[in-house]
């Protein structure tokens, strides 16, 4: 029940929320996430009502959410960052000049930490709501009784064409969004590996990383440095292995001059953080996963880990530290 989940469903009569802000932007993209997308063109972040497609029929800047797979139960999530007292849903169909895409019905579900969720009942079943008849009229869906929450999600159950959505949710603030903070942030209780790492060592953890989240984390070598040693590299991504097209990457690369301890650690200790997050649910670390390919590279120049040299680091030749460009 909702009781029993810690929300507060209240009653009938109350006073009118203005829209939280999908379509204003006030809520930003990271706090929009969805089962799937068809492509990137048509990512959780492009279902805010009234969102327009491209010049481009079909670019990159689509003009709705569109869900991937029309075979599994699909959703859209909205974290608000507070207390929000829901109380209505506004759908719409895709922008579109070629495709008549639009949900005919969904369901709604409430959240406080984006993992137990409860579904809107009609105190008997799960509560179906309409939507949409056309892709371009908005429909309101009020909620008969109002629902305090931090999150929200809809799960179309209908539609017509493709599964595609564009949506904005009403509801008015209960708390102050520095809240979301110190209250309902999900946070690790493992203890990472924060210590000096030897070029044995960093190989490891990076293999204890990978063994811990196999499903989204690779290992693999750019190449070797002047000296024979592996340059090793971790990629982080739902897909690992995969480019995907529009997927923004990122590399992340440290230990360049092989003396800078600072950097190697903070991407040892990043790589560690990412994976034990992203299996704890924490939904800003598994929206960046999902939605970005990442590559940290702890150790560009790993022959001074296994040892120094008489002249502080830089070896005989002194532009021998400069082998980065030699892989790259």
């Amino acid at each position: 029940s909702i009781s029993a989940l810690g929300l507060t469903r209240l009653g009938a009569v109350s006073l009118e929320c203005p829209p939280i802000g999908m379509e204003s932007h006030r809520i930003e993209d990271n706090q929009i996430r969805a089962s799937s997308m068809l492509r990137h063109g048509l990512g959780a972040q492009r279902g805010r009502l009234n969102m327009q497609a491209g010049a481009t029929e079909d670019d990159y800047f689509d003009g709705a959410w569109c869900a991937e797979d029309d075979a599994q139960r699909q959703w859209i999530e909205i974290d608000t960052r507070r207390t929000t007292k829901f109380t209505g849903v506004i759908t719409q169909g895709r922008d579109s000049s070629i495709h008549d895409d639009f949900v005919t019905s969904f369901f709604v579900g409430f959240s406080n930490d984006s993992q137990t969720w409860t579904m809107y009942t009609n105190g008997y079943e799960e509560m179906t709501f309409h939507g949409n008849v056309d892709k371009d009229t908005p429909v309101l869906s009020e909620l008969p009784e109002p629902v305090v929450a931090r999150f929200i999600r809809v799960y179309p159950l209908t539609w017509n064409g493709s599964l595609c959505l564009r949506l904005e949710v009403l509801g008015c603030p209960m708390s102050p969004v520095h809240s979301y903070y110190t209250q309902n942030e999900v946070v690790t209780t493992d203890n990472l590996d924060f210590r000096h790492h030897s070029y044995k060592d960093m190989r490891q953890l990076m293999k204890v990383v990978n063994e811990e989240c196999p499903t989204i984390t690779r290992t693999y070598s750019l190449g070797k440095s002047s000296r024979g040693l592996k340059i090793y590299a971790m990629e982080i991504s739902d897909n690992p292995g995969d480019h995907e097209l529009g997927e923004p990457e990122f590399r992340y690369t440290a230990g360049i001059h092989g003396n800078e301890v600072l950097g190697r650690e903070l991407l040892l200790l990043l790589m560690q953080y990412l994976c034990r997050e992203y299996r704890d649910g924490n939904p800003r670390v598994r929206s960046l996963v999902q939605d970005t390919r990442i590559h940290l590279v702890p150790f560009a120049e790993p022959r001074w880990l296994r040892g120094g040299s008489a002249d502080g680091g830089w070896g005989s030749g002194r532009m021998g530290g400069w082998t980065l460009g030699w892989w790259v």
